[in-house]
């Protein structure tokens, strides 16, 4: 993420931890974290033919696949995507100890109300009146301070395990950018920040690692409340526990089951900005298990700081103008720190000239 990332949470400080938060101890579901509604939107039940798709990367028709995904889902989930399996296993194994080490050992390395890297809860927990069912950790950079505090005597076998993960999803990030552009018929000379050999070098990126303890009473709770992502795009690895639900506009909540090996990779509010409103960003939520613990790590993949993201040039035309203005991505973190999932809105020029609501106005979903 970019580098001056807390200027814009700094007006909008947030307390990133309550009181009490040693989810094991608690035998039943606090009046804190009870969600009376949880949204109006109806759940896709199971036994829906509707699933999010799921791309082979070494298919010779990814590009298509890709582009028909992010237009009708913003969402799709990736196989064949060159990340090692043990990769994979050593995050997981990594937000596993993390968050199993005692609350005051986590709390060493809390994150500052104004601040972006360390333990606590979402930032968007500010905009709920009830609390979620889930606890975080946010890596920007090394992690080696914090790591220090957490483990004085091993930090540094976890700080290459990382280092190793986010050079590989950098790497996976540039290849899923130039599919998914490459489907909108956007080349390299079209991104000057892509950089002469279109390896997004300069590219931003952030690591959340999130904690889904098991509930006593789910159906009341919730893990990470509905948003969507503030990134380009946003490459997320989850354990063999259901949880993730996508909204599919016409169907309702769908459930982005676990496959084994499969990386989930969705559209980001950026991204959405770069397409014109073409890929939707898409909003999801996190629900949380009776019995079961769930972990998901979040690769967040950004432009360079100093890079205003508006709608490519090649998308328009007299009758497709620019539905956003430029903004950098610092200045849209800010942005959606105070306005929450009316940040678009926020960034708005003109509605589309068909008269079509934006797929991405979420204003109206209500989550409390």
């Amino acid at each position: 993420m970019p580098s001056r990332l807390s200027d814009g949470f700094k007006a909008h400080p947030v307390q990133l931890y309550p009181k009490h938060q040693d989810f094991n101890s608690l035998q039943e579901l606090p009046d804190s974290y009870k969600w009376t509604q949880l949204d109006e939107y109806p759940s896709c039940e199971s036994f829906s033919s509707e699933s999010v798709p799921l791309i082979d990367l070494t298919d010779p028709n990814a590009l298509t696949l890709v582009g028909h995904a992010c237009k009708t889902w913003g969402v799709f989930q990736v196989t064949n995507h060159g990340i090692p399996t043990k990769l994979l296993d050593d995050i997981e194994s990594v937000s596993r100890c993390l968050f199993s080490l005692p609350q005051q050992q986590k709390l060493k390395a809390a994150r500052s109300p104004d601040g972006v890297s360390g333990y606590g809860l979402a930032r968007i927990s500010s905009f709920f009146p009830k609390l979620m069912w889930s606890e975080g950790f946010t890596i920007v950079g090394s992690p080696l301070e914090h790591f220090r505090q957490l483990w004085p005597q091993e930090y540094s076998k976890f700080c290459d395990i990382i280092e190793e993960y986010e050079k590989e999803m950098k790497k996976l990030a540039g290849r899923l950018m130039w599919l998914i552009l490459g489907s909108l018929g956007i080349c390299n000379e079209d991104i000057k920040w892509a950089g002469p050999k279109g390896e997004f070098q300069g590219a931003s990126a952030a690591l959340q690692l999130n904690s889904y303890p098991a509930c006593p009473d789910p159906d009341q709770a919730m893990g990470l409340a509905a948003h969507t992502d503030s990134t380009l795009l946003t490459i997320l690895h989850q354990n063999n526990t259901s949880g993730l639900q996508v909204l599919r506009e016409g169907t309702g909540w769908v459930t982005v089951d676990p496959v084994q090996g499969a990386l989930v990779v969705n559209i980001g509010d950026l991204l959405h900005i770069l397409s014109n409103g073409l890929y939707p960003s898409v909003l999801h939520r996190a629900m949380v298990n009776r019995t079961r613990y769930r972990l998901s790590m979040a690769y967040l993949y950004g432009p360079p700081d100093s890079v205003q993201i508006s709608p490519l040039s090649k998308l328009l035309g007299p009758s497709h103008p620019p539905l956003y203005r430029p903004v950098t991505w610092n200045e849209y973190l800010g942005t959606k720190a105070k306005h929450f999932n009316k940040a678009l809105s926020c960034v708005r020029l003109c509605v589309p000239l068909n008269g079509l609501v934006d797929v991405n106005d979420h204003n109206r979903v209500q989550v409390g």
